[in-house]
């Protein structure tokens, strides 16, 4: 039998009666399967930690679910966290090692769990306003794509001559018991500093963000980096995906037992360039909220206008060495 993909956001069905991922129907609204998995939340103490919301209200971690079908957990979601598990126990060697495809799918899990729970409670919120649920329909084109792609679990998906995501991945010298974590839902981008590693993902940019920054990564990949200079890249990745202005499309062509996802050139029919122009003041607000925990502001930032600080770099181009930062958080 071939191959179908769910469309969660053609119904906009999102109970707690069907699997977020297959759309089967479930015997219980308790099947459900935490958004962050248990080995993470237990390794770094995170289930009664809060977590923010869109709508400014705050869950903790252990209270963000997603409905799932105990089988399909078993078959797919199990084997892939166990994967990861032992990828993230040895540390940025161990990550370097994992197939990119894997880490991918786990970091849609992980995100569009995040979503799931925004739309949930978006729509309990209107709903007891007496109102219907409002969405952006390019929201709904990203988190459609989303959800599409994050079946490659547990659906023959073949993503044709293309990888539908950027991926940066450094070795950073961090606290041991150190938790940094940070997405950004609307541009799916997403960010994680634990153990020895650090990475930064954009999910739906079919490799754009990659090539903006390639030559950055290139002279900066091979060195272990402060967290602060970790903070620094990751800010520049958040800004720049938010100015990619680009809506990816994608053509699924079922072939038999398979199904193809090809991309459309992102040039498409606009002449303008992928990226909108880079603005200091406005990168420099985003790397303030990244360096938080030093306690930089906008104004020191941005103290020169054409050059805002950095711990990547010298006033005149050299790389920073990690070991010559003695900031500490």
């Amino acid at each position: 039998m071939a191959a179908q993909i769910y469309h969660p956001f053609s119904t906009f069905n999102f109970s707690n009666t069907k699997c977020f991922l297959t759309g089967d129907s479930l015997s219980s609204t308790e099947e459900k399967i935490q958004v962050f998995p248990q080995w993470l939340m237990s390794r770094y103490s995170l289930e009664d930690k809060p977590f923010k919301l869109l709508d400014e209200s705050i869950a903790t971690y252990k209270d963000l679910k997603v409905p799932c079908s105990a089988a399909v957990n078993e078959q797919y979601l199990e084997p892939l966290e166990a994967e990861i598990a032992a990828a993230f126990e040895l540390g940025y060697e161990g990550l370097k090692a994992l197939d990119e495809l894997r880490l991918f799918q786990w970091v849609c899990k992980l995100l569009y769990g995040i979503v799931f729970n925004e739309l949930q409670a978006g729509i309990k919120l209107q709903h007891a306003q007496g109102e219907e649920f409002n969405i952006s329909q390019s929201i709904i084109h990203k988190f459609s794509h989303l959800h599409l792609m994050l079946q490659s679990i547990n659906l023959p998906i073949t993503f044709e001559d293309f990888k539908p995501y950027s991926l940066f991945l450094f070795k950073v010298d961090n606290h041991a018991e150190e938790f940094g974590y940070r997405d950004e839902i609307n541009t799916q981008t997403f960010a994680l500093r634990i153990a020895d590693f650090g990475l930064v993902m954009c999910l739906q940019d079919n490799g754009a963000n990659g090539s903006y920054h390639r030559e950055l990564y290139e002279q900066l990949k091979n060195d272990t980096l402060h967290p602060i200079q970790f903070e620094e890249f990751s800010a520049r990745v958040f800004y720049s995906n938010y100015l990619f202005n680009r809506l990816p499309e994608y053509e699924v062509m079922p072939v038999g037992e398979e199904i193809f996802v090809e991309a459309m050139p992102l040039r498409g029919i606009s002449s303008k360039p992928l990226f909108d122009d880079w603005t200091n003041k406005t990168y420099g607000q985003v790397l303030e909220s990244f360096w938080k925990s030093w306690g930089f502001l906008l104004l020191e930032i941005i103290k020169n206008p054409n050059q805002p600080i950095s711990f990547l770099f010298d006033a005149d181009g050299n790389r920073v060495p990690a070991g010559a930062i003695t900031l500490h958080p």
